[in-house]
């Protein structure tokens, strides 16, 4: 089982960047999935999640309006598209496929992840 994240990259504040990751070896269409990220010398904090049908997603404030999680489950994908991208944003993205259906905010909820995007937001 692997999650492979990608699509991250360096930009200058305002850009835009989708990071896309793709499950393999199983299917999660059944798992909420999230996006964490984990800045220098910080801990890995949560980004965004969204339930298994799509219809329930959820954001940390720092990224309302700005962020978008969806997901593909006939593609056993899902996506965050970062729109005005602000250098606090720069860090490396984690995505994770959580135990239950409706995803979550918290790390321990997770069974896998994926290596990590960075994403690099300077002028």
């Amino acid at each position: 089982v692997q999650l492979q994240a990608s699509g991250g990259g360096l930009v200058q504040p305002g850009d835009s960047l989708r990071l896309s990751c793709a499950a393999s070896g199983r299917t999660f269409s059944n798992n909420g999935m999230g996006w964490f990220r984990q800045a220098p010398g910080k801990e890995r904090d949560f980004v965004a999640a969204i339930s298994w049908s799509g219809g329930y997603m959820g954001y940390v404030d720092s990224v309302k309006g700005r962020f978008t999680i969806s997901r593909d489950n006939t593609k056993n994908t899902v996506y965050l598209q970062m729109n005005s991208l602000e250098p606090e944003d720069t860090a490396v993205y984690y995505c994770g496929a959580s135990r239950g259906a409706l995803g979550s905010r918290r790390m321990r909820d997770y069974s896998y992840w994926g290596q990590g995007t960075q994403v690099t937001v300077s002028s």
